[in-house]
């Protein structure tokens, strides 16, 4: 027996669903298309570049530079040259985001590090069971930089107070609770939502700007200019 009614009606609920499936998926992308400029527009560069002290924007502008171009994360040991040695730029650490905006700005923290550290030895942690200074390394580990950085006069007072954060400035952070380091730069991008700078960082994924500055513990906030 056939039932062309109700093969009529049929046809049209399924016309109807895929009608609903196509308009409801298009505003559904429409909205994520516009949730996406909306939150880009709330991104500003505040100050901007030229408005900062010279070697302060050369810092931030290298750091900024090296987004989409370090796009992975890769803490293999890998002899490098000294000074101004550095592992393949597509790869790194975190500490090499640093390393490379302070490199553009004109201070080698590998060769600063490694002549401090060889003055030195006994002031920097010795949680790698070394008896002399390793150039390839020693610059490269977070502790070591903030061991530098403290030694040398660049080291703040710690709170969680976003007016104290300004573009150019270091931050580390303990970032699983058991003393797991991380190290970052502040940029002059401005989020409106969050009323803060964002961070220029790389921890995983390649260098990224994202607003993470208090996701993880504060363990040392840094201003070298």
């Amino acid at each position: 027996m056939k039932y062309p009614a109700i093969k009529k009606i049929g046809f049209l609920f399924l016309v109807i669903l895929s009608y609903v499936y196509l308009t409801q998926s298009g505003s559904i992308f429409s909205q994520k298309i516009v949730r996406n400029q909306f939150s880009q527009a709330r991104q500003i560069e505040n100050p901007p570049l030229l408005h900062l002290p010279k070697s302060t924007a050369i810092l931030i502008n290298s750091a900024k530079t090296q987004i989409n171009i370090t796009k992975f994360y890769d803490p293999a040991y890998i002899p490098i040259p000294y000074p101004n040695g550095d592992v393949p730029l597509a790869k790194g650490v975190c500490s090499d985001v640093v390393i490379r905006a302070f490199r553009t700005a004109g201070i080698d923290l590998q060769k600063e590090v490694h002549e401090d550290m060889a003055a030195h030895f006994d002031a920097y942690p010795n949680k790698w069971g070394l008896h002399k200074t390793d150039t390839n390394i020693d610059h490269r580990r977070v502790p070591n930089l903030q061991t530098y950085f403290t030694r040398k006069g660049k080291a703040l007072r710690l709170t969680y107070h976003r007016d104290d954060y300004r573009p150019g400035d270091i931050v580390t952070w303990d970032i699983n609770g058991y003393g797991l380091p991380h190290i970052g730069l502040v940029s002059n991008t401005w989020s409106a939502a969050s009323q803060r700078y964002l961070i220029i960082h790389n921890i995983g994924q390649g260098a990224q700007l994202e607003d993470r500055l208090f996701d993880w513990r504060i363990t040392g906030h840094y201003r070298y200019f």
